[in-house]
């Protein structure tokens, strides 16, 4: 495994992270504790020391999972970076919550599900820019930092053009952006990059795998279950999508190269790009993904 310093911060993050999406059943599998445990357990054993969640990810059901993981192990092997701005309803539904009242009820909900008294890394989670743009909220936040609740603030984009909220993070004390980056999705290399690099954020890719498409196991056509956030993706995009991956999968993955391996190194070779959060639903998911650290 490699390891990058995670912009401004002092956070020396494995360069493949572990995604948690998935252990809040809507991607086609409802998780028990001891799956989890086996794929966080398998990450540590290759070197994997970041975990990115959120509250939303069920009703605090994937920080649970992982809580309950890491309360009985140590601490300060893992960097855990969860989310703020939404609550869980039922699958695939959210309500919206961003002042600065309701983030610190939220914070102090993701401590207690991730039974630790500090969180790494901090994110907003793809706020609109009047959600954003809330000075009470960004003071709340700061002051739980120097409260030692928090040892970072970041930012996940809803978008990847959106140069307004990037262009402001250092502003607001925030030291890392995470945002959409794979193979077949490069608009954060247009404005994003850029100005991330100039006030030397980390960057996270997340979804570096485009949903599981790049990871070359679905064929145009393929079809997904209800519970599968990728059932309500429009069908014709999918397949166009899909006929991509193929043509990318023949011309630039070398012969004998896993291609989800591949998919991630792709993202790390981009110098602004920190680290990868693929999701995984299996230990040897996690052992592909790890592999990308060697395609560097």
């Amino acid at each position: 495994m490699e390891y990058r310093v995670l912009g401004k911060t002092d956070l020396n993050v494995s360069v493949v992270g572990v995604g948690t999406w998935q252990f809040g059943g809507e991607w086609g599998l409802n998780f028990k504790q001891l799956e989890v445990d086996r794929i966080l357990t398998k990450a540590q054993e290759l070197g994997i020391n970041f975990i990115d969640t959120a509250e939303c990810y069920g009703d605090h059901l994937s920080e649970n999972f992982i809580g309950d993981y890491i309360s009985r192990h140590n601490r300060e092997d893992w960097i855990i970076a969860t989310k703020f701005g939404h609550h869980f309803q039922r699958n695939f539904e959210r309500t919206r919550h961003w002042s600065a009242d309701e983030v610190l009820k939220q914070l102090d909900a993701s401590l207690k599900s991730l039974k630790t008294d500090y969180i790494d890394l901090y994110q907003a989670h793809s706020p609109g820019d009047d959600e954003f743009d809330n000075d009470q909220l960004w003071t709340m936040l700061d002051k739980q930092v120097q409260a030692g609740k928090i040892r970072h603030l970041g930012l996940s984009l809803k978008t990847n053009d959106n140069i307004f909220q990037t262009a402001k993070a250092s502003d607001l004390n925030i030291r890392a952006i995470q945002v959409v980056y794979n193979r077949l999705d490069r608009v954060p290399e247009e404005k994003v990059f850029p100005s991330a690099q100039e006030q030397h954020l980390g960057v996270l890719a997340r979804v570096p795998l485009a949903s599981g498409y790049l990871s070359g196991k679905y064929k145009p056509g393929a079809s997904f279950t209800a519970n599968d956030v990728r059932s309500r993706h429009n069908e014709e995009e999918t397949a166009k999508l899909l006929k991509q991956v193929e043509e990318i999968q023949k011309t630039e993955v070398p012969e004998g190269v896993p291609m989800a391996s591949w998919a991630l190194a792709w993202c790390l070779k981009n110098s602004a790009v920190t680290t990868v959060i693929p999701g995984c639903k299996t230990p040897e998911q996690v052992a592909l993904n790890a592999k990308a650290a060697e395609l560097l």
